[in-house]
């Protein structure tokens, strides 16, 4: 089986670069191509345990 490894080094402090992968607006950002939005759930702000977040988006054409 083939394993593909990717690392990407960020020069900033861990809690802000985990509070961005939190955030539900940054991820609408960077999948607006797929045209990806929150439909229910948090839909805004960084989601916090034990909240949830259902998306809308098109992929593959689908």
């Amino acid at each position: 089986m083939t394993t593909i490894q990717l690392s990407t080094v960020i020069k900033a402090p861990i809690q802000i670069v985990f509070d961005y992968a939190l955030n539900i607006d940054t991820h609408q950002q960077s999948a607006s191509k797929t045209s990806e939005v929150a439909i229910a759930g948090t839909p805004h702000g960084l989601i916090n345990k034990g909240e949830t977040v259902t998306w809308r988006g098109k992929h593959f054409g689908l």
